[in-house]
């Protein structure tokens, strides 16, 4: 049951860090403005790490349950 909630907040992190850099969750518009994403980086910490990937870890740390 634990593990099962740590992968739904991963999922809601990452459509909400989708929503805050694409301004949408819908998958035609995150997929046709990737190109223009691909080089912008999220400040963390004091760490620059890829909005795509954090978005991506999010979404897919829902399928280690």
């Amino acid at each position: 049951m634990l593990v099962n909630r740590v992968g739904d907040v991963g999922l809601m992190l990452g459509i909400c860090t989708a929503f805050l850099a694409f301004k949408s969750v819908d998958y035609a518009v995150i997929f046709g403005m990737e190109p223009v994403m691909i080089d912008k980086t999220l400040s963390f910490f004091g760490f620059e790490l890829s909005v795509l990937s954090v978005i991506s870890f999010f979404v897919f740390l829902r399928c280690f349950r």
